[in-house]
């Protein structure tokens, strides 16, 4: 018994708990057959964001820890802004196959990073595990993933016709198996079904936690130079051994 510890979790509560079964091991065997579809050339890539990374400076020099004594952190700090990160991982060979630190996390922002990932290898498979965000579903990325898959079709207007009319349409359309480069979305409140989110823990506990930032580009610079020291030293695929939910069939 540790009474002083305790941890936050989030219950899914999905409303349709099938449907979040099947949701999960689809997510689940993309993971599992990750290396093979690697080998024909199809790559799971896991890709979120994490916003408002604080550019904290301390007041006072952090005492270093010694022989026998802990590391002291200054507890008055600095503001100096924030930033966000997009991330991507590499599933099947592991490490961030692409980063982007920024001032803002928006959907052109996105669609920057996805296009710039698809650029190194535009002839290759994509599969995309992202969650559920707005503008991980929006109208730029559609025509993003039509262009690259050479889809020549009318997409139809937002809010209005096609498969531009609703966020639930544009989804049908990323999400198409039969595309090239497609997008799998984790069930909502289902952060920890994305590989990437592993990463991000990684992040903070190895750097944000207990850094010191003198400005956000400080920060940028920071971030950008652990993850190229992470990816030269420490950069292996993770250990998926959750298997998925027994008696639920795959969503293909």
């Amino acid at each position: 018994m540790k009474p002083h510890l305790n941890r936050y979790w989030l219950n899914a509560n999905p409303q349709n708990p099938q449907t979040f079964k099947q949701e999960s091991n689809q997510i689940c065997q993309l993971y599992q057959q990750a290396q093979e579809l690697n080998s024909n050339n199809i790559h799971i890539v896991s890709t979120d964001e994490m916003t408002g990374i604080q550019a904290l400076e301390r007041a006072y020099p952090t005492d270093t820890m010694k022989p026998g004594k802990i590391e002291f952190q200054e507890f008055e700090y600095i503001r100096h802004g924030t930033v966000s990160l997009i991330a991507s991982w590499d599933v099947a060979n592991g490490g961030i196959c692409h980063s982007t630190v920024g001032a803002t996390r928006n959907e052109d922002d996105f669609n920057r990073h996805i296009a710039a990932i698809i650029a190194t290898k535009p002839s290759d498979g994509w599969i995309f595990v992202t969650d559920q965000l707005n503008t991980h579903k929006s109208e730029s990325l559609v025509r993003l993933l039509a262009t690259n898959c050479g889809i020549d079709i009318d997409l139809g207007i937002k809010g209005k016709s096609g498969i531009l009319h609703s966020m639930a349409s544009r989804a049908a359309f990323l999400t198409d198996i039969s595309h090239r480069i497609r997008f799998v979305y984790t069930p909502k409140h289902s952060s920890w079904l994305n590989q990437i989110e592993c990463w991000f823990s990684i992040l903070v506990r190895r750097l944000l936690r207990r850094g010191n930032f003198t400005s956000t580009f400080d920060l940028k610079y920071q971030i950008l130079s652990f993850i190229d020291y992470f990816n030269r030293i420490f950069a292996k695929p993770f250990v998926w051994k959750f298997l998925g939910y027994p008696n639920a069939a795959s969503t293909g």
